[in-house]
């Protein structure tokens, strides 16, 4: 499946979470089963050539792409959370948003240092998020060898903020 046939099954949300903002909506892909399988091939494709031990998803939607590349590519699964949302014994990172702080946690022992650990998200936008998980993992002896995403905001930039090569299945530039 092309790029085209791919973005054909994102849906444009205007004014979402507030106005001036256009979502993409990856929850119409994910309900088409032939358009979500091909979706997920590509990108464990993709994921596969980065010699990953595990994958790491991004709360909460990079948990969709996460896990079950994880479980086609024979791979264990890490959770990187919000503050709190975790049981036991967990590591964080605080990181800048445009306007405040948040936090990304993972628990103390989701990975071993020197393994590979290749992060995913739904979407790249500004690249604040992603940089925070890639930080945390590397703090905890991950090697990151790179980022992979179903959709990238080209126009912001996001890429431009990471150290490492970001794998995306589609792009939308402005």
């Amino acid at each position: 499946m092309t790029e085209d046939e791919l973005k054909s099954h994102i849906r444009g949300i205007p004014d979402f979470p507030k106005p001036g903002i256009l979502f993409y909506d990856i929850s119409t892909l994910l309900r088409n089963g032939p358009a979500w399988k091909q979706a997920s091939a590509q990108l464990a494709a993709r994921v596969a050539v980065h010699k990953p031990d595990l994958l790491a998803g991004i709360e909460s939607r990079g948990f969709l792409l996460a896990a079950p590349l994880a479980l086609e590519l024979g791979l264990g699964f890490v959770m990187l959370r919000k503050r709190g949302k975790l049981p036991g014994r967990t590591v964080g990172l605080d990181y800048a948003l445009e306007y405040g702080t948040d936090r990304i946690e993972m628990q103390e022992d989701a990975v071993a240092p020197g393994q590979r650990v290749v992060v995913l998200d739904d979407l790249l936008a500004t690249g604040g998020t992603m940089k925070a998980g890639v930080e945390l993992l590397r703090r905890a002896g991950a090697v990151v060898p790179a980022a992979a995403v179903m959709i990238e905001l080209s126009f912001l930039e996001g890429r431009r903020r990471l150290d490492l090569p970001v794998e995306a299945l589609m792009a939308y530039g402005s």
